[in-house]
């Protein structure tokens, strides 16, 4: 009996050569032995309805479920390399425990200028990034090869000499760096459908608390064990040893990140019906195929970003929670306002981020659960200012200890914001891909801001620097309150007419 294309036990798909219809779509056509077979057609014409759907494929959870596991098992490498990404951009804080400064010979605000310096590179580089990643569409070339770059990067950062290369090194490790986190959540959006995005989307953000609890004891090792290893300072090797791991790590993920799902190099890795499925659900989930908006061209998703306000309001929120989380880049030194010698400072940074991890994987695994995201966000940012008036209202160690745990389990407002930026712009590609980078890249200018709200003249205490993130975390509180009367008026619309701007009528934003 011959094997026709749309059989059941055929698993053959071809992608379309054009780049305006690189989906696919099925007309039902009559083959010689009776049994109907599918014809690749044009984006143009009908999408599959829902019934059809099921015809093409009758065993529909079983090929959802695999495709899923092999998906996730790729992307768990974008934890290990953002715990990487972090590292490697704070460990100029671990360093100045162990002589970096008197190194280099840093005086007054050289130092907060070394850490402000990345966000400048990382601010500019991130839209250009996201929108190259858009085009070419081979995200496991283009990350590793920016992730072993800035491995390079910070690894000269260990040579330097003085406070210029240690600046120029900080400024082109940001540069590089801006390619990752924006482009892993683009990367992310493209598999996953929107209620399965959050828990995604915090397992990736855990890798900054990861990061800060593991980074800690790592810099702890290096520092307290290399000093003086080839008449080298011990924070010379923190760069050495930290930029290398990188560099190995990102060779690695050449050949474990996926691709697009409508990138015919996909294909190695799954069978014909599972990227059928993964291009499919991507449709079902926004009610369209946006890859038709790539004839566009990325202009036209950048005039797209830039004229959605809530693309703007986004990030302004997220600017103002960056200045509350700043403290994040001077854990260690809040960590030695104890009174602890720098080696225990280091270890004492682990279990608050630890605690951080956890809060933050529940947190986020039921706001999917729910399709909730403002409580999400607005609880544990309550609870961070809590901890910052605690530390602010006495220098009892164990009460300021305490604090450190309820500060950095506020990260699970960043984590819970990611996807819910995400999920309230859901298409068209081209659109989502500027829009979150530009989204990463204008809130890094609280990063920056942030990087002088702590200068040690302010410290042990540093009122001062507490009482600014308390004012910023409310700030961002109102801000997502008020985009969330947005969206609820969205969907009443969205209810009203059935359907809005080519989405589906079974489209919602998400709370």
């Amino acid at each position: 009996m011959p094997r026709c294309l749309g059989h059941p036990g055929t698993k053959t798909i071809s992608s379309m050569s054009s780049r305006t219809s690189r989906g696919i779509a099925y007309e039902r056509l009559p083959c010689e032995d009776g049994i109907d077979t599918a014809r690749e057609g044009s984006l143009d014409s009908d999408i599959a309805s829902p019934n059809a759907t099921h015809d093409e494929f009758p065993d529909r959870q079983r090929v959802e479920q695999s495709l899923l596991r092999k998906v996730d098992l790729r992307m768990s490498i974008l934890v290990l390399i953002y715990v990487l990404n972090y590292i490697d951009r704070n460990n100029a804080a671990a360093a100045r425990l162990r002589g970096f400064e008197d190194d280099l010979h840093l005086e007054g605000q050289q130092f907060n200028t070394i850490l402000s310096i990345l966000y400048v590179g990382y601010t500019l580089m991130q839209v250009p990034s996201n929108m190259y990643l858009n085009k070419i569409g081979r995200p496991s070339i283009y990350l590793p090869t920016c992730m072993a770059i800035w491995g390079f990067i910070s690894v000269l950062t260990g040579t330097t000499k003085g406070f210029l290369g240690a600046l120029c090194t900080r400024f082109f490790l940001g540069f590089v760096e801006a390619a990752f986190f924006p482009g892993a959540l683009f990367l992310l959006s493209k598999w996953y459908k929107r209620r399965e995005l959050g828990q995604r989307t915090a397992i990736l953000s855990c890798g900054i608390m990861i990061s800060n609890a593991f980074g800690s004891l790592l810099a702890s090792a290096i520092l307290d064990g290399m000093d003086g290893i080839m008449g080298f300072a011990a924070w010379r090797w923190l760069f050495y040893i930290e930029g290398s791991m990188t560099i190995c790590v990102a060779i690695c993920a050449i050949f474990i990140l996926p691709d697009f799902p409508t990138t015919a190099t996909t294909c190695s890795w799954l069978t014909t019906e599972e990227q059928a499925l993964a291009q499919l659900r991507m449709e079902e989930d926004v009610g369209e195929d946006d890859e038709t908006e790539f004839s566009k061209g990325g202009e036209s998703g950048l005039k797209q970003a830039f004229s959605d306000w809530k693309v703007w309001w986004l990030a302004l929120a997220m600017a103002a929670l960056n200045v509350l989380l700043s403290f994040n880049a001077f854990f260690p030194t809040l960590s030695a306002t104890l009174g602890y010698s720098s080696t225990v400072s280091l270890l004492l940074c682990s279990p608050p981020w630890l605690f951080a991890t956890r809060v933050a994987f529940l947190a986020s695994r039921h706001s999917d659960a729910t399709g909730e995201r403002f409580g999400h966000i607005v609880v544990p940012l309550l609870v961070g200012i809590a901890g910052f008036m605690m530390a602010m209202a006495t220098m009892n160690t164990a009460v300021r200890y305490l604090s450190l745990f309820l500060m950095a389990q506020s990260y699970t407002a960043f984590v819970v914001y990611w996807a819910w930026a995400s999920n309230s712009i859901p298409h068209p590609t081209s659109k989502r891909a500027v829009a979150l980078a530009f989204i990463n890249a204008f809130s890094s200018l609280g990063n920056i801001v942030g990087s002088y709200v702590w200068p040690k003249s302010w410290g042990p205490s540093y009122w001062n620097s507490y009482a600014i993130c308390i004012g910023s975390g409310a700030l961002c509180i109102i801000m997502s309150w008020i985009f969330r009367q947005h969206l609820m008026r969205l969907n009443q619309e969205i209810e009203a007419k059935k359907i809005e701007g080519g989405l589906s009528k079974d489209f919602r934003y998400l709370l």
